[in-house]
């Protein structure tokens, strides 16, 4: 099969749509419901992610992804007692291809919710038993286990989409696309990132451990299929922060950072020991966003916590949040493209960066490395930028 109609493209509105190989056969097949345009978009671009994330780290890898930009991205490292409560996995027994997909969507759940799924591995019956409990719109792997694939055709009343694609498929070494009936050509990004990329440090304080080399690379892999401009803060592997599709580059590590605040903040004690009613894990992913983002006592968004708690939740002063998040320390940083202004040094500091990479080459290099110099932070030069659009 080298042609697959789509219901419509981006919108209701767009059609006909398709997708199509002018050469050869599709490379995937579809094993239940009916994925659409932004499905595939978000199918392909995190399955490139993935696959990249396990060649780099050795580690399977998961993805989290939306409109086509990744919620999370995490490989397969265990979870402590205190990340199983924050992602709720409760007991369940958790593969190292689970854990990675609890990482990814744990990154920003909120954000998270109705995502796409990639597995850099064939699906085990763990995964698919966590990602049961999530709404979710569909998943790519290379591969499903029989039990798992059962679980899975379950989910949104039998028409969950589910596509396995060929891992052993390489597209074309130049890509076209068509703007305003205008066709774009290029060669494809075919950049390898891995250690290599981290040899140049500029900054006086060169020691960067192998945790630090692995969550670089993951933050650099991540940002080459998130919407640029983009920054990435990642932490014991696995994004905790993506600010995507920014036109400032301080805005993308705003954005980043206070996902990744909002990430540790989930950690908590308070935030641990809120006390839900039967409400379900969405209205619970968003109640805690509310929660952390009050600063009086009107802990919910329309003050009733009486329909969301079965006991008034303490509050969580500004004060709290702001010495919790001191406490957050040894995060991985990438960056897309350069830092113009050390102002991004300044804020990413405050949300625990001590390792960052970026291609470097700005005017105000010398700013940005003095910035990080009076921190102790250790700042690799890449020399490569990953723009994504």
């Amino acid at each position: 099969m080298n042609e697959l109609a789509l219901k419509y493209g981006m919108n209701p509105n767009q059609k006909p749509a398709r997708i199509y190989m002018k050469n050869g056969a599709l490379p995937i097949e579809i094993l239940n419901g009916k994925p659409g345009y932004i499905n595939f978009l978000d199918a392909f671009n995190s399955w490139q992610l993935v696959r990249e994330l396990k060649e780099a780290t050795g580690l399977p890898a998961a993805a989290s992804f939306k409109h086509v930009s990744p919620a999370g991205a995490a490989v397969g490292l265990p979870l402590s007692d205190v990340e199983r409560r924050v992602y709720f996995t409760g007991d369940l027994p958790l593969s190292p291809l689970a854990c990675a997909y609890a990482r990814a969507r744990g990154a920003d759940r909120c954000s998270s919710y109705g995502d796409w799924v990639a597995l850099s591995d064939p699906c085990d019956e763990e995964t698919a038993s966590l990602l049961a409990l999530e709404v979710s719109d569909g998943i790519i792997a290379p591969g499903y286990w029989p039990n798992a694939l059962e679980i899975l055709k379950q989910k949104r009343r039998g028409a969950y989409n589910i596509v396995r694609i060929d891992p052993g498929y390489m597209p074309e070494q130049t890509e076209t696309r068509d703007v305003f009936g205008i066709t774009f050509q290029q060669g494809r990004n075919n950049l390898k990132i891995d250690e290599g990329i981290l040899s140049t440090i500029i900054t006086r304080n060169k020691e960067l451990p192998q945790s630090a080399r692995r969550d670089l690379l993951i933050a650099l892999i991540t940002l080459k299929y998130t919407q640029s401009n983009s920054v990435c803060y990642v932490k014991n592997g696995q994004a905790i922060g993506v600010g995507a599709g920014q036109q400032s580059r301080i805005h993308c590590t705003r954005l980043a950072g206070t996902k990744a605040d909002k990430w540790w903040l989930r950690h908590h004690p308070k935030v641990l020991d809120l006390d839900f009613k039967d409400i379900g894990r969405p209205n619970i992913d968003t109640t805690i966003d509310v929660y952390l983002t009050e600063e009086h006592e009107d802990v919910t968004a329309d003050g009733n916590w009486e329909a969301y708690f079965t006991t008034k939740p303490p509050v969580l002063t500004a004060d709290e949040k702001k010495e919790w998040i001191s406490k957050l320390t040894d995060v991985a940083l990438g960056s897309d493209a350069f830092f113009p202004f050390g102002d991004n040094i300044e804020r990413a500091r405050k949300s625990g960066v001590r390792y960052i990479a970026q291609p470097g080459g700005s005017i105000r290099d010398d700013n940005v490395i003095s910035i990080c110099d009076k921190y102790g932070m250790v700042m690799a030069f890449t020399g490569i930028r990953l723009f994504h659009h």
